[in-house]
């Protein structure tokens, strides 16, 4: 394999020093056009590359943002399995493109640091997704760079944050089952940590329930994994345990479309038997059969206003912490049934 061209063998053939050649590719100095010429000539005729990696160490300006998403166990795919993951990451590859920033994603167990990777690859910010414990907050401090939290409830005020009311979202799911006549209204859910999303979802459930007047029975709850074969494994437990539920509240579309699937296989009907609504709204969600009502979030909105929020920061490093709220809303489909009037 040939050797790469270096800014020296440019310098070289161009006959200049190696200081003239960055000068011509920064544009930093007046130089003559007829050095110019020479030196453009010169990385013609070498195909030379210029090295990013050494350019961003000697300006501090990498052009890169790093985007850490969830994996809950060694091995997971999450960004895959769920759209969700891969509809925000492209938002935030697309606006940071526009730009002309590129991105290095990072799927990150709980347990890992990612002050390592920040510091080799010069990043100018970081994006992170979802909720961690406290000491990866402590230790993401320490990079001492911009970095924005997207769907996190944490307080440390060094972090810019975008969310939306995740308690309300679950209120208006949970709330439009009961207005449709449903009193038996089981929640399907992801791991239950204090002070996270999943816990601000059953908060919202708990309080439309409470203005219901319908008691909130904990055995209703059916805690799982945030993805598709956890929604037809809690569907298939609630069909084993013959509670008559007759709805059911779920945190996630991803979530909500494994439990359709695990009540088919139980021969339990949506919504005939039993009405369902999900969470995030999903390109999927309006192609079912049924079509399945969920909460609508501005996913794409959340990765473009993180990077609006980040290159802000960038741009100006005393910035104050900004929180950015983004409403949700209730999309309507055929996943629901109309028990109003019924026995």
């Amino acid at each position: 394999m040939a050797r790469r061209a270096t800014l020296k063998d440019v310098a070289e053939r161009a006959q200049v020093s190696t200081a003239t050649v960055s000068y011509v590719l920064n544009d930093k100095k007046s130089i003559s056009e007829q050095t110019k010429a020479r030196v453009y000539d010169a990385i013609r005729d070498l195909n030379y590359v210029p090295d990013l990696s050494a350019r961003s160490l000697s300006s501090r300006d990498s052009k890169l943002i790093g985007i850490v998403i969830p994996q809950t166990e060694p091995g997971s795919k999450l960004m895959l399995q769920n759209d969700f993951y891969s509809e925000i990451v492209g938002s935030i590859e697309y606006h940071a493109r526009q730009h002309g920033y590129h991105v290095i994603i990072s799927a990150t167990d709980v347990n890992e640091s990612y002050l390592t990777l920040a510091k080799e690859r010069n990043l100018d910010g970081i994006i992170v997704i979802g909720m961690y414990p406290d000491d990866f907050y402590r230790q993401m401090k320490k990079t001492q760079i911009p970095i924005v939290l997207i769907d996190s409830y944490c307080n440390d005020h060094y972090y810019h944050s975008i969310r939306i009311d995740d308690a309300y979202g679950s209120y208006l799911a949970t709330n439009h089952v009961i207005g449709y006549g449903h009193k038996k209204i089981a929640f399907f859910c992801g791991q239950i940590k204090e002070n996270g999303v999943i816990k601000k979802r059953l908060c919202g459930y708990q309080q439309a329930l409470e203005e219901a007047g319908i008691p909130y029975d904990s055995t209703l709850v059916y805690e799982g994994k945030v993805d598709y074969d956890s929604g037809i494994e809690l569907a298939r437990k609630l069909c084993s345990e013959n509670k008559d539920v007759t709805a059911v509240v779920a945190t996630a579309d991803i979530l909500a479309i494994g439990a359709m699937k695990g009540f088919y296989e139980q021969g339990v009907s949506v919504p005939n038997d039993i009405s369902i609504v999900g969470f995030d709204d999903l390109e999927i969600s309006k192609y079912l059969t049924p079509g399945l009502t969920t909460v609508r979030q501005e996913i794409s909105q959340k990765g473009e206003k993180a990077v609006e929020l980040l290159l802000d920061n960038i741009q100006d490093a005393d910035m104050t912490k900004r929180e950015v709220i983004i409403p949700v809303s209730l999309s309507r489909r055929e996943s629901v049934r109309d028990m109003r009037g019924e026995e």
